[in-house]
């Protein structure tokens, strides 16, 4: 299995955590590959918004979620 990685993000009700304040506006940045490529990708989102404290953007590695014993 490829080691896929989702990077998305949206406003969040506080900036101290990722609750955040309305799901039906989340904005999916993309599925990338390898960490390298999301992080790149979540650099520029985060970049773009840096100005705004209640946006935040994260990278999820969806290979742990979908397979969680490949980790052990």
């Amino acid at each position: 299995m490829s080691k896929m990685h989702l990077v998305f993000g949206g406003r969040v009700k506080d900036p101290r955590t990722l609750d955040f304040a309305d799901l039906s506006q989340i904005e999916v940045v993309g599925f990338f590959p390898d960490y390298a490529s999301a992080e790149k990708a979540w650099r520029a989102a985060a970049q773009r918004t840096v100005d705004d404290a209640e946006m935040r953007f994260v990278v999820v590695h969806m290979h742990r979620l979908l397979e969680p014993d490949l980790e052990a």
